[in-house]
């Protein structure tokens, strides 16, 4: 790989960072963005050439900040499929699920920890934490595994207990905390000096995002490098949603994209939704969401560490917020999986909910091509329970059986 990055930027201050380091925030504490050489990534690489890759995360290369000659830690990140919506939602235009579960550890996740951990293998890294909801602390314990680095992993108590084994099966040392994520991160952050781990929380180092920024590279190229109207996205620390609008603006400096950029939509609870509150009081920053509550795991962050990042994104993009209620998390899950066939999280369920509720207060025109995130697997969650059963004892009534 050849590394077209050119510094490390502080997304508050713009002091430059070295890119030869490994690097947490900034001087001034905030989030770092990678910068690259863009013209030396037009004149070395086609969208052509990209085509020919191998279909992974990794095909986007010259715009991801792997050092040259550094090892690759993958589990085999492959392109996620784009499944349209059909009998579930009523619509002129087209709603299209962008399925994450298939990724490694099954969610988003792997995207920005395999970068993460690649970033932190090359500088030598024995040891990392971070504090998860669920699904990304199992990405960072399976990638940890994969080169032998010991890893840290801080919870939430109501994090499902599937998560919580998941992470430590693969091989991390997790703890339950009875705190929200906020307060597992503050542990993460006390603890870096004193136990000598890498700090892998969300935005605290400038990797992850990079990995998270190929979910878009790869939604553009799908869609023949035209952006669609709308893009969903379920939002606590909202890597993915930076990353993405990132990665578009790059894209459109390299002329690979045409036509308009998409309005970003953050996707909450009503439960837990600091951003769509900031939005809604026109602030530059978020409050913390007191006694945060919800089924949608991956949106209970009280207040994200990158919430100006978050907020601007939006702003930027003409977006908007929405918050939608448990209740209407479930109908849509029930819906898309009856209807089309396609096992939602609550997360991919609340950004289908949020598309309706959209749809239906007008923010967004009805025949507009709109993309839905699927974070994470649906596998890893409680489903209804079933109660028929058949006593073989007994004559079969088959019409009782149909009617049921």
């Amino acid at each position: 790989m050849t590394s077209f990055v050119t510094y490390f930027e502080c997304s508050e201050t713009g002091e430059r960072h070295d890119a030869g380091q490994l690097l947490n925030l900034s001087r001034a504490g905030a989030p770092l963005i990678t910068c690259y050489d863009l013209e030396g990534v037009r004149t070395s690489v086609s969208k052509q050439d990209i085509a020919g890759r191998p279909a992974d995360m990794w095909r986007y290369r010259e715009l991801l900040p792997v050092p040259d000659g550094a090892e690759i830690v993958s589990l085999g990140e492959m392109m996620t499929p784009l499944l349209p919506l059909r009998a579930s939602v009523e619509t002129a235009g087209e709603v299209l699920v962008k399925d994450e579960s298939r990724l490694p550890t099954a969610s988003f996740k792997a995207r920005g920890l395999a970068l993460a951990v690649t970033m932190a293998h090359s500088f030598g890294v024995k040891r990392i934490a971070m504090p998860s909801n669920g699904n990304a602390g199992a990405a960072l314990a399976a990638y940890g595994a994969r080169v032998g680095i010991e890893t840290f992993v801080f919870c939430p108590e109501e994090t499902p207990e599937i998560n919580v084994r998941e992470t430590a099966m693969l091989g991390a040392r997790v703890w339950r905390v009875n705190g929200q994520i906020d307060v597992c991160g503050r542990i993460v952050a006390e603890g870096r000096d004193v136990a000598g781990w890498f700090d892998l929380s969300t935005l605290k180092e400038p990797y992850r995002l990079e990995g998270k920024k190929t979910m878009g590279l790869e939604l553009a190229e799908q869609l023949g490098w035209r952006l669609p109207d709308a893009i969903f996205y379920p939002t606590g620390g909202g890597t993915g949603l930076i990353g993405m609008w990132k990665g578009f603006k790059e894209l459109k400096q390299l002329g690979w994209i045409t036509g308009p950029l998409p309005k970003m939509v953050v996707v909450q609870s009503t439960g837990c939704a600091p951003v769509l509150k900031a939005l809604e009081d026109g602030r530059d920053t978020c409050e913390p969401w007191l006694s945060a509550a919800t089924l949608v795991n991956g949106v209970r962050v009280p207040k994200a560490f990158a919430d100006k990042l978050i907020l601007s994104t939006v702003r930027e993009s003409g977006g908007f917020a929405v918050a939608v209620s448990d209740e209407a998390v479930i109908a849509a899950r029930d819906r898309a999986a009856r209807k089309d066939g396609i096992l939602l999280s609550p997360e991919g369920a609340a950004t289908l909910a949020a598309w309706e509720q959209s749809v239906g207060d007008g923010r967004l025109a009805p025949d507009a091509r709109s993309v839905l995130f699927n974070s994470g697997s649906a596998h890893k969650e409680p489903m209804p329970p079933v109660g028929a059963r058949i006593d073989v004892s007994q004559p079969l009534d088959f019409g009782r059986l149909l009617a049921q």
